[in-house]
C-alpha cells in the first residue's frame, strides 16, 4: 500500500541506509534521474548526486546528529541535463545502530519543462492551421495553371515549344508534392502491435548505410518496454526525420546514441499516462544555435542552406497523434532530441 502511494506522488522519494547506499525510490524518482529503480538500487550517494561534496556532507551530518534538513536548493547536472532542486532530508531510526535517511526532491523547474510542452503542441497546432490555409490558397491556382499548361501543350505543334509546357506542369506537380509533405500525413494510420526498438532499427540500418563508416550509431535500449499500437511507417518516418538530422549535423566523424528508457505515470501535455517510452536521439555534432532552438519545429525553418525544414515538424506531428512530444537541447558538447510517446496500452 504504502508503495503504491509513493509511486503516484509528484516528488522523488529516496531512502538510504546508513552506509549511504540506496534502498528505494519511487517512479518520479526514476523519472527525474532518467533511469529504472532496477539500476539504481545499491548504488551510493556519490553514484546518483555526482560529486556534489556538499549534499553528501549534510547527509553525513543528518546520520551523524539525527538531525533532518528541509527546503534546501540544489543544482544538479544528471546525464545530459542541468536541473534546480529543492530538497529535503528526514532520519529514520529504525534501531540506534542503523539510521536510514528518507530525501524527498522536488524539481523547481518543473513548471518550466511543462511551459514548454504546451508551447510544443501549440506550436504544432497553429503550424498545421496555416500550413492547410497556406495549401488551400496555393492549390487551386497551382491546379489551374497546370489545367492551362496541359491545353496549350495540345495547341503546339512543334516539340521545342512543348518542352516549356512540359517544365510548368513538372514543376506545378513537384510545388504539389512539396505542400502535400508540408501537410505531414494524410492517411489513416495502420496500427498494429510493435516493439518500438522494431521501428528504430530499421530507421539506424537506413542512416547508417547512408554515412557508410563516418557516423558509428549507437545502440543503448531498454529491453524492458513493452509493445504498443501504431503505424509502424509513421513511426520510423518520424525518427528517420531526427536521425537523418542528427547525421548531418556531424561534420567529419562522430557518435550518434539511440537511447530507450522507460518512465512510469508521466503527464504529457497535461494528460498524465501509466508507461511512457522515452527514446533519446544524441549527436555529438556542430549543435542547433540559439535562435534556431525554439522554432525548429514551425514549417521551413532550417540551419542547412540545402533543407526544406519539413523534417521535424512531420515528425513532431506524428508522435503528438500518438498522445506524444518531442523536445530538444542542445550544447557545445551535444544534441539531445527527446521523443516522449505512450506505450502499453495495445488494445487501444
Amino acid at each position: 500500500m504504502h508503495k503504491k502511494i509513493l509511486d503516484n506522488i509528484s516528488q522523488a522519494i529516496l531512502l538510504f541506509n546508513s552506509d549511504l547506499k540506496l534502498i528505494y525510490i519511487n517512479t518520479a524518482g526514476e523519472v527525474l534521474f532518467d533511469d529504472s529503480a532496477r539500476h539504481l538500487l545499491g548504488k551510493s550517494t556519490q553514484d546518483i548526486f555526482g560529486s556534489n561534496t556538499i549534499l553528501i556532507d549534510d547527509l553525513l551530518q543528518c546520520i551523524a546528529r539525527n538531525e533532518g534538513l528541509f527546503d534546501r536548493e540544489l543544482a544538479l547536472e544528471l546525464f545530459h541535463k542541468k536541473i534546480t532542486i529543492s530538497f529535503s532530508v528526514t532520519p529514520i531510526l529504525e534501531n540506534p545502530q542503523q539510521v536510514e535517511l528518507l530525501i524527498e526532491l522536488q524539481q523547481l523547474d518543473r513548471h518550466i519543462r511543462i511551459s514548454k510542452e504546451e508551447q510544443l503542441i501549440t506550436q504544432e497546432h497553429i503550424s498545421r492551421m496555416l500550413m492547410r490555409g497556406f495549401a488551400h490558397e496555393i492549390k487551386n491556382p497551382l491546379g489551374g495553371l497546370r489545367g492551362a499548361a496541359q491545353l496549350l501543350e495540345l495547341e503546339l505543334q512543334t516539340d521545342d515549344l512543348k518542352e516549356y509546357t512540359q517544365i510548368i506542369i513538372e514543376e506545378s506537380d513537384r510545388m504539389k508534392a512539396l505542400i502535400d509533405k508540408m501537410l505531414g500525413p494524410n492517411k489513416l494510420p495502420n496500427k498494429v502491435t510493435l516493439n518500438i526498438h522494431e521501428a528504430l532499427e530499421r530507421v539506424r540500418q537506413l542512416v547508417q548505410a547512408e554515412v557508410s563508416d563516418r557516423i558509428i550509431i549507437k545502440r543503448d535500449y531498454d529491453p524492458s518496454i513493452p509493445e504498443l499500437k501504431a503505424d509502424k511507417n509513421q513511426l520510423i518516418q518520424a525518427f528517420l526525420n531526427i536521425l537523418r538530422n542528427a547525421s548531418q549535423a556531424i561534420v567529419d566523424a562522430g557518435e550518434i546514441t539511440l537511447r530507450t528508457r522507460i518512465y512510469r505515470q508521466m503527464t504529457i501535455a497535461g494528460k498524465r499516462h501509466r508507461l511512457v517510452a522515452r527514446i533519446d536521439i544524441i549527436d555529438n555534432g556542430s549543435g542547433i544555435q540559439p535562435e534556431f532552438i525554439d522554432q525548429i519545429f514551425y514549417p521551413m525553418i532550417t540551419g542547412r542552406s540545402n533543407g526544406t525544414g519539413l523534417g521535424l515538424p512531420i515528425s513532431q506531428s506524428i508522435i503528438n497523434q500518438y498522445h506524444g512530444i518531442i523536445e530538444c537541447s542542445s550544447s557545445a558538447e551535444n544534441t539531445v532530441f527527446s521523443i516522449y510517446l505512450p506505450v502499453g496500452n495495445v488494445n487501444d
